[in-house]
């Protein structure tokens, strides 16, 4: 009997590459190990040749660079910068605790000193962005991840903006964000200020963290622009009086009268158990390799290694399961509204790709395949925008195959009801 051979894992430099924990219309990020040291991390993965055809290459820069002047125990470290001949790859923090998002879908409002708490660090982290002249812009509880002791990490700087892109009126001019969490003035188009505007989403996080909805929530968007702009909602009677009269000061129309962050941090209901963040000061940030990426460096530039379709080993298989039980690998859950959805097929994994896209097209999904993945992207406006789902076929037995749907854009039940 002649031995099984162990699959081929696809390698970047010295990092060994898992399964797709996040994707966004530009990028995807990769759970990754680095091989010498065994420590878990994030890989963030651009396509060359796309950056440079939308014209993306400074906003990537920017991003880059933006993530490493943030040293902070509340802010998501980027680790080094790599590139290959088709890929750049941002190497980031692995923070294992999930979204704060998916605590609120999965359970519900939390309880008030744990919102506080949350609140308190999310504060502690945008305080020192602006101190480094650095501001969000589209902070949501999407966009805050938590670690395995429940430390809150801010994330995704895609949208942010420097303290340089602020032009001769003191003001930023660039609309951006997510619609629920988007202050008024950057509604207004008349540019805004940063600082001013991150701690109106803070406000609208805080809501949502105690309330379990969104303060400002309609299916038209010009209704809930108009919402917004008269700052129209009103607290759930569980609110206390400290935490409805915060929130009352921060979500004020009028950024000229809002509350400031050195206002909240002396707030009375925000005090309450305030811990200061505690970490050292870090050194002159070098942004040598930011540059050397784009302009094929030979130190960091980096092989790559490819498989199709994947074969999963029995620690990916269990780790991919609701609750690590292989009892409820293909049970679906009642009452959660998640994400992405699995099922198993004995068919052939070709045959598999070529029924989903059978079963797409009518649906009005554009269909873009490569290798044992697909992406389908609807071609009608949902409430938030189009629909699009992440497809991959992995190999769990040489008969049987899992495959993995995930939303990647457009609203959760828009995509359930596609699934059913």
């Amino acid at each position: 009997m002649s031995a099984k051979v162990p699959p081929v894992r696809t390698r970047v430099g010295k990092y060994e590459i898992g399964k797709t924990i996040g994707e966004g219309s530009f990028a995807k990020v990769k759970f990754a190990k680095n091989v010498d040291t065994g420590d878990f991390v994030a890989i963030k993965i651009l396509d060359r040749d796309q950056v440079l055809r939308h014209k993306m290459v400074e906003q990537i820069k920017g991003e880059i660079s933006t993530m490493k002047l943030i040293k902070h125990p509340n802010v998501i470290k980027i680790i080094e910068v790599l590139a290959s001949k088709r890929k750049i790859y941002i190497v980031l923090e692995f923070v294992d605790g999930g979204e704060l998002f998916d605590k609120i879908a999965n359970h519900g409002r939390l309880r008030e000193d744990e919102a506080r708490r949350y609140f308190q660090q999310l504060i502690n982290a945008v305080d020192y962005c602006h101190s480094r002249g650095v501001y969000h812009r589209d902070l949501k509880p999407e966009n805050l991840l938590l670690d395995s002791y429940g430390i809150l990490k801010v994330s995704d700087f895609g949208l942010s903006a420097l303290s340089k892109q602020v032009r001769e009126d003191g003001l930023l001019h660039t609309a951006c964000g997510t619609p629920n969490y988007v202050a008024p003035e950057v509604l207004n188009d008349k540019g805004y200020d940063g600082t001013s505007s991150d701690i109106w989403s803070c406000g609208v996080i805080l809501f949502v963290l105690m309330a379990g909805y969104l303060p400002f929530d309609e299916a038209n968007l010009m209704a809930l622009y108009r919402k917004i702009c008269k700052a129209d909602f009103s607290c759930p009677s569980w609110f206390s009086a400290g935490a409805k009269n915060l929130i009352k000061r921060i979500l004020d129309p009028n950024p000229l009268t809002r509350i400031t962050i050195p206002e909240i941090l002396v707030d009375e209901w925000f005090k309450k158990g305030y811990k200061p963040p505690c970490f050292d000061q870090e050194e002159d940030v070098n942004l040598d390799d930011v540059d050397a990426v784009f302009n094929d460096s030979k130190e960091y530039l980096v092989t790559e290694r490819k498989e199709k379709p994947v074969t999963m080993n029995a620690f990916e298989l269990i780790s991919r399961s609701p609750g690590f039980s292989l009892d409820n690998l293909f049970e679906k859950q009642e009452g959660l509204v998640k994400r992405e959805t699995r099922f198993t097929s004995q068919s052939p994994a070709n045959e598999i790709m070529s029924r989903i896209e059978e079963t797409a097209k009518p649906l009005g999904f554009n269909v873009c395949k490569r290798d044992y993945k697909m992406k389908l992207k609807g071609d009608k406006t949902g409430r938030k925008g189009q629909l699009a789902v992440a497809t991959e076929v992995f190999e769990v037995a040489p008969s049987l195959h899992m495959v993995e749907l995930r939303k990647t854009g457009g609203d959760t039940l828009e995509f359930h009801k596609a699934c059913q």
